[in-house]
Protein backbone atom coordinates (compact mmCIF):
# COMPACT_ATOMS: atom_id res chain seq x y z
CA UNK A 1 0.00 0.00 0.00
CA UNK A 2 1.18 3.84 -0.79
CA UNK A 3 0.05 6.91 -0.44
CA UNK A 4 0.11 8.33 -4.05
CA UNK A 5 -0.19 11.70 -4.96
CA UNK A 6 -1.73 12.29 -8.84
CA UNK A 7 -1.66 15.46 -10.24
CA UNK A 8 -1.59 17.55 -7.31
CA UNK A 9 -1.85 21.37 -7.24
CA UNK A 10 -2.53 23.79 -4.35
CA UNK A 11 -3.50 28.00 -4.94
CA UNK A 12 -3.64 29.91 -2.39
CA UNK A 13 -6.67 32.40 -1.95
CA UNK A 14 -7.92 31.06 -5.27
CA UNK A 15 -9.84 33.56 -7.72
CA UNK A 16 -8.27 36.69 -4.85
CA UNK A 17 -5.94 39.49 -6.53
CA UNK A 18 -3.29 37.48 -3.72
CA UNK A 19 -3.61 34.21 -5.38
CA UNK A 20 -0.66 32.25 -5.54
CA UNK A 21 0.39 28.27 -6.65
CA UNK A 22 2.08 26.84 -4.13
CA UNK A 23 1.99 23.44 -5.55
CA UNK A 24 1.42 22.14 -9.36
CA UNK A 25 0.87 18.80 -11.06
CA UNK A 26 2.87 16.75 -8.74
CA UNK A 27 2.74 13.22 -8.79
CA UNK A 28 4.56 11.24 -6.45
CA UNK A 29 4.36 7.64 -4.39
CA UNK A 30 5.03 7.12 -1.04
CA UNK A 31 5.27 3.56 -0.67
CA UNK A 32 4.82 1.91 2.43
CA UNK A 33 7.90 1.27 4.90
CA UNK A 34 9.79 3.56 3.35
CA UNK A 35 11.54 6.55 4.52
CA UNK A 36 11.11 9.40 2.31
CA UNK A 37 12.87 12.77 2.68
CA UNK A 38 11.46 16.21 0.76
CA UNK A 39 14.60 18.61 0.54
CA UNK A 40 13.87 22.00 -1.28
CA UNK A 41 14.64 25.87 -0.85
CA UNK A 42 12.45 27.85 1.40
CA UNK A 43 8.84 28.46 -0.69
CA UNK A 44 9.12 25.09 -2.82
CA UNK A 45 6.07 23.77 -1.57
CA UNK A 46 7.25 21.54 1.02
CA UNK A 47 4.79 22.36 4.07
CA UNK A 48 2.27 22.84 1.97
CA UNK A 49 2.71 19.41 0.49
CA UNK A 50 3.03 17.60 3.70
CA UNK A 51 -0.28 19.35 4.75
CA UNK A 52 -2.40 17.93 1.89
CA UNK A 53 -0.77 14.47 2.56
CA UNK A 54 -1.89 14.89 6.37
CA UNK A 55 -5.38 15.85 4.57
CA UNK A 56 -5.38 19.47 6.91
CA UNK A 57 -5.44 20.79 3.22
CA UNK A 58 -7.59 19.86 0.66
CA UNK A 59 -5.89 20.13 -2.76
CA UNK A 60 -7.15 22.97 -5.75
CA UNK A 61 -6.44 20.74 -8.20
CA UNK A 62 -5.78 16.81 -8.59
CA UNK A 63 -6.22 14.09 -5.90
CA UNK A 64 -4.40 11.71 -2.95
CA UNK A 65 -4.61 8.39 -2.25
CA UNK A 66 -4.47 6.78 1.01
CA UNK A 67 -3.85 2.99 0.52
CA UNK A 68 -6.15 3.32 -2.51
CA UNK A 69 -8.95 5.53 -0.69
CA UNK A 70 -9.28 9.47 -2.07
CA UNK A 71 -9.39 11.77 0.70
CA UNK A 72 -11.67 14.16 -1.32
CA UNK A 73 -14.08 11.30 -1.38
CA UNK A 74 -17.69 12.22 -1.64
CA UNK A 75 -20.92 11.00 -0.35
CA UNK A 76 -21.74 9.50 2.78
CA UNK A 77 -20.07 6.53 2.59
CA UNK A 78 -16.71 7.86 0.30
CA UNK A 79 -16.51 10.75 3.03
CA UNK A 80 -16.34 8.05 6.20
CA UNK A 81 -13.95 5.98 4.45
CA UNK A 82 -11.52 9.04 3.72
CA UNK A 83 -12.43 10.24 7.61
CA UNK A 84 -10.28 6.20 8.37
CA UNK A 85 -7.62 7.44 5.55
CA UNK A 86 -6.60 10.60 7.18
CA UNK A 87 -6.36 8.71 10.43
CA UNK A 88 -3.14 6.66 9.21
CA UNK A 89 -1.45 9.64 8.58
CA UNK A 90 0.21 11.26 11.99
CA UNK A 91 1.45 14.84 11.27
CA UNK A 92 4.55 16.01 13.60
CA UNK A 93 4.64 20.15 12.71
CA UNK A 94 8.46 22.18 13.33
CA UNK A 95 8.36 23.10 16.52
CA UNK A 96 6.13 20.93 18.04
CA UNK A 97 6.51 21.68 21.86
CA UNK A 98 4.71 24.70 21.08
CA UNK A 99 1.54 22.28 20.69
CA UNK A 100 1.74 21.20 23.79
CA UNK A 101 -1.19 22.05 26.32
CA UNK A 102 -1.57 19.94 29.17
CA UNK A 103 -0.43 20.14 33.04
CA UNK A 104 1.45 16.79 32.64
CA UNK A 105 3.21 14.99 29.94
CA UNK A 106 0.93 11.84 30.06
CA UNK A 107 -2.38 14.14 29.84
CA UNK A 108 -1.24 15.37 26.73
CA UNK A 109 0.28 12.72 24.94
CA UNK A 110 -3.44 10.95 26.00
CA UNK A 111 -5.15 13.83 24.46
CA UNK A 112 -5.63 11.78 20.93
CA UNK A 113 -6.45 8.47 22.09
CA UNK A 114 -9.04 9.69 24.62
CA UNK A 115 -10.75 11.78 21.71
CA UNK A 116 -11.00 8.72 20.04
CA UNK A 117 -13.10 7.22 22.79
CA UNK A 118 -10.95 4.62 24.16
CA UNK A 119 -11.14 2.62 27.24
CA UNK A 120 -8.86 4.16 29.95
CA UNK A 121 -6.60 0.62 29.89
CA UNK A 122 -6.52 1.20 26.33
CA UNK A 123 -5.30 4.88 26.75
CA UNK A 124 -2.61 4.11 29.07
CA UNK A 125 -1.07 1.68 26.94
CA UNK A 126 -0.73 3.76 23.75
CA UNK A 127 0.80 6.44 26.55
CA UNK A 128 3.26 4.18 28.01
CA UNK A 129 4.23 2.83 24.66
CA UNK A 130 4.59 6.32 22.37
CA UNK A 131 7.06 7.29 25.63
CA UNK A 132 8.84 4.47 25.48
CA UNK A 133 9.21 4.58 21.90
CA UNK A 134 10.34 7.78 21.93
CA UNK A 135 13.17 7.79 25.28
CA UNK A 136 11.27 8.86 27.78
CA UNK A 137 10.34 6.65 30.88
CA UNK A 138 7.26 6.37 31.60
CA UNK A 139 7.53 6.61 35.32
CA UNK A 140 10.27 9.33 35.35
CA UNK A 141 8.20 11.43 33.35
CA UNK A 142 4.76 11.16 33.34
CA UNK A 143 3.43 13.05 35.86
CA UNK A 144 5.96 16.15 34.88
CA UNK A 145 5.21 19.05 33.75
CA UNK A 146 6.05 19.29 29.96
CA UNK A 147 6.93 23.37 29.78
CA UNK A 148 9.59 21.89 32.98
CA UNK A 149 11.14 20.19 30.61
CA UNK A 150 14.01 20.78 28.04
CA UNK A 151 13.55 21.38 24.36
CA UNK A 152 14.43 17.71 23.06
CA UNK A 153 12.31 16.18 26.03
CA UNK A 154 9.31 18.62 24.68
CA UNK A 155 9.93 17.57 21.33
CA UNK A 156 9.81 14.11 22.13
CA UNK A 157 6.31 14.44 24.40
CA UNK A 158 5.37 15.98 21.28
CA UNK A 159 6.35 13.19 18.72
CA UNK A 160 4.63 10.57 21.38
CA UNK A 161 1.31 12.67 21.47
CA UNK A 162 1.24 11.57 17.28
CA UNK A 163 2.76 8.28 17.90
CA UNK A 164 -0.51 7.08 20.98
CA UNK A 165 -2.74 7.66 17.58
CA UNK A 166 -0.98 4.51 15.78
CA UNK A 167 -0.63 5.98 12.86
CA UNK A 168 0.61 4.12 9.87
CA UNK A 169 2.58 6.76 7.98
CA UNK A 170 4.07 9.28 9.89
CA UNK A 171 5.05 12.90 8.47
CA UNK A 172 8.08 15.03 10.24
CA UNK A 173 8.42 19.05 9.11
CA UNK A 174 12.01 19.69 10.42
CA UNK A 175 11.83 17.82 13.55
CA UNK A 176 15.09 19.12 14.84
CA UNK A 177 14.57 22.94 13.66
CA UNK A 178 16.07 24.71 16.76
CA UNK A 179 17.79 21.90 18.77
CA UNK A 180 21.63 21.27 20.00
CA UNK A 181 23.42 19.15 18.48
CA UNK A 182 22.98 16.46 20.72
CA UNK A 183 19.26 16.96 20.88
CA UNK A 184 19.33 16.69 16.81
CA UNK A 185 21.27 13.54 16.98
CA UNK A 186 18.56 12.15 20.00
CA UNK A 187 15.88 13.04 17.73
CA UNK A 188 16.77 11.75 14.62
CA UNK A 189 18.08 8.32 16.01
CA UNK A 190 14.49 7.82 17.54
CA UNK A 191 13.11 8.42 14.18
CA UNK A 192 15.76 5.99 12.76
CA UNK A 193 14.10 3.43 15.41
CA UNK A 194 10.94 4.36 14.54
CA UNK A 195 11.31 3.54 10.94
CA UNK A 196 13.75 0.21 11.45
CA UNK A 197 11.92 -1.63 14.57
CA UNK A 198 8.46 -1.47 13.20
CA UNK A 199 9.11 -0.17 9.69
CA UNK A 200 6.26 2.50 10.64
CA UNK A 201 6.56 4.81 6.92
CA UNK A 202 8.44 8.23 7.97
CA UNK A 203 8.28 11.25 5.59
CA UNK A 204 10.68 13.64 6.68
CA UNK A 205 11.14 17.50 5.84
CA UNK A 206 14.27 18.64 6.00
CA UNK A 207 16.60 20.63 4.88
CA UNK A 208 20.01 19.01 5.92
CA UNK A 209 21.43 17.15 3.06
CA UNK A 210 23.50 15.01 5.51
CA UNK A 211 20.63 14.07 7.44
CA UNK A 212 18.49 13.06 4.17
CA UNK A 213 21.74 10.81 2.85
CA UNK A 214 22.25 9.39 6.07
CA UNK A 215 18.58 8.02 6.75
CA UNK A 216 16.16 8.38 3.76
CA UNK A 217 15.86 5.25 0.99
CA UNK A 218 14.19 7.78 -1.20
CA UNK A 219 13.97 11.68 -1.89
CA UNK A 220 12.15 14.00 -3.51
CA UNK A 221 13.19 17.46 -4.98
CA UNK A 222 10.47 20.19 -4.60
CA UNK A 223 11.28 23.87 -6.45
CA UNK A 224 8.70 26.15 -6.92
CA UNK A 225 5.80 24.01 -6.55
CA UNK A 226 7.01 21.43 -8.89
CA UNK A 227 8.84 18.02 -8.09
CA UNK A 228 11.74 17.99 -9.98
CA UNK A 229 13.64 14.78 -9.14
CA UNK A 230 12.49 11.36 -7.65
CA UNK A 231 14.80 9.02 -6.69
CA UNK A 232 17.45 6.82 -4.20
CA UNK A 233 19.75 9.19 -2.36
CA UNK A 234 22.63 8.18 -4.26
CA UNK A 235 20.82 8.63 -7.58
CA UNK A 236 19.57 12.22 -6.41
CA UNK A 237 22.84 13.59 -5.40
CA UNK A 238 24.78 12.49 -8.17
CA UNK A 239 22.01 15.06 -10.30
CA UNK A 240 24.11 18.03 -9.65
CA UNK A 241 22.30 20.22 -12.24
CA UNK A 242 18.81 19.64 -10.61
CA UNK A 243 20.16 20.17 -6.96
CA UNK A 244 21.58 23.60 -8.40
CA UNK A 245 18.01 24.60 -9.75
CA UNK A 246 16.42 24.09 -6.61
CA UNK A 247 18.95 25.73 -4.51
CA UNK A 248 20.48 22.88 -2.98
CA UNK A 249 23.84 20.77 -2.17
CA UNK A 250 25.42 17.76 -1.75
CA UNK A 251 25.98 16.61 1.18
CA UNK A 252 29.22 17.93 3.00
CA UNK A 253 31.26 14.80 2.54
CA UNK A 254 30.39 14.53 -1.32
CA UNK A 255 31.43 18.56 -1.96
CA UNK A 256 34.77 17.55 -0.08
CA UNK A 257 35.45 14.52 -2.02
CA UNK A 258 34.84 16.68 -5.21
CA UNK A 259 37.58 19.00 -3.71
CA UNK A 260 40.06 16.71 -3.17
CA UNK A 261 39.50 15.38 -7.01
CA UNK A 262 39.76 18.93 -8.23
CA UNK A 263 43.48 19.34 -6.11
CA UNK A 264 44.68 15.95 -7.70
CA UNK A 265 44.44 13.70 -5.27
CA UNK A 266 42.36 10.36 -6.48
CA UNK A 267 39.65 9.60 -4.53
CA UNK A 268 36.08 8.67 -6.45
CA UNK A 269 33.62 11.08 -5.66
CA UNK A 270 30.70 9.14 -5.56
CA UNK A 271 30.28 8.60 -1.39
CA UNK A 272 27.05 10.65 0.36
CA UNK A 273 27.75 9.11 3.61
CA UNK A 274 30.48 10.52 6.06
CA UNK A 275 32.05 6.80 6.72
CA UNK A 276 31.89 5.75 3.48
CA UNK A 277 33.67 9.03 2.33
CA UNK A 278 36.35 8.46 5.29
CA UNK A 279 36.79 5.02 3.96
CA UNK A 280 37.42 6.33 0.69
CA UNK A 281 39.80 8.81 1.77
CA UNK A 282 41.78 6.26 3.67
CA UNK A 283 42.04 3.93 0.72
CA UNK A 284 43.01 6.95 -1.42
CA UNK A 285 45.82 7.44 0.91
CA UNK A 286 46.97 3.76 1.24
Amino acid sequence: MSIELKDVGYTYMKGTPFERTALAHVNVVIEEGSFTAIAGHTGSGKSTLVQIIAGLLRPTEGKILVDGIDLGASGRKGKQAAREARRKVGMVFQYPEHQLFEETVQADIAFGPRNLGLEESEITERVREAMEMTGLDYEDWKDEDPFRMSGGQKRRAAIAGVLAMRPKYLVLDEPTAGLDPKGREKILNEIRKLHENGRRTILLISHNMDDIARFADRVIILHQGKCLLEDTPEQVFRQRDVLQAAGLHPPRITMLLEELRAQGIDVPAHAIRLKEGIDEILQACR
